[in-house]
């Protein structure tokens, strides 16, 4: 299979109504080859797997516990020689899929929809704004990876080189981790990554998931790890 789209869900039965079908609708001058996935919690808290039966997505539940053990069990469930994700919410618009993808078959193994990036924006909220810049320009100092927005999850990865790494973050910052792991897999030099600029949109329904203490301790944590990651490698 060519592609494998996958949106990780909590609570997102009204978003996944709108987005499968805009997903649907910028694939089909791309690829007829492709699957969506939809991972929802280990136990189900609304009707998303009756909207991803309506709407031909493959429905599964995640396992290990929070948005890491989301992203793994995509990962796992994935069957594309490609992998693109991106948010269940709206805040990704499915309008730049067709800029990523054709991006990504230049040659790369990883493409980022960045907000950052000459052209990008974000229409999150300022503080929102201040911290996520903070906390991409201290991680492309840890990780040595030149990309701007290193923290969004509007990603197209080389399936093969994404299943060989061994993810263990179980938070937010397993966007960073599966950089950091791919660039070493790839090896520094052969590692190709790349942006193209998109706009950040508010969710369109429900209220957001993130919880901001738990979010930065986990994100202080995870970048004394992934340095210690990179410098014995």
């Amino acid at each position: 299979m060519e592609l494998s789209v996958v949106l990780l869900a909590y609570k997102e039965e009204e978003n996944l109504r709108v987005m499968i079908p805009r997903i649907r609708e910028k694939l089909k001058d791309l690829t007829e080859d492709y699957e969506i996935i939809v991972v929802d919690t280990k136990e189900p808290l609304d009707n998303s797997k009756e909207v991803c039966e309506e709407n031909g997505a493959i429905y599964v539940n995640q396992v290990d516990p929070g948005f890491g053990g989301a992203y793994k069990k995509g990962i796992e469930t994935a069957k594309g020689d490609s992998l693109l994700y991106l948010d269940s919410d709206g805040s990704h618009d499915p309008c730049y899929i067709p800029d990523i993808y054709h991006k990504f078959h230049e040659g790369y193994d990883v493409v980022i929809g960045s907000r950052y990036t000459k052209g990008g924006k974000t229409n999150d909220a300022t503080s929102s704004k201040i911290m996520s810049h903070m906390l991409n320009f201290a991680f492309r100092i840890v990780l040595g990876i030149k990309a701007k927005d290193l923290s969004t999850n509007f990603r197209m990865y080389s399936g093969d080189l994404a299943r060989q790494v061994e993810l263990k973050s179980t938070n937010y910052d397993v966007l960073e981790e599966i950089l950091l792991l791919m660039k070493i897999k790839a090896g520094k030099k052969n590692f190709k990554i790349a942006e193209i600029p998109i706009t950040f949109n508010k969710r369109l329904f429900g209220e957001s998931k993130r919880r901001l203490l738990p979010f930065i301790i986990s994100y202080i944590k995870t970048m004394f790890k992934l340095l210690a990651i990179r410098v014995r490698s």
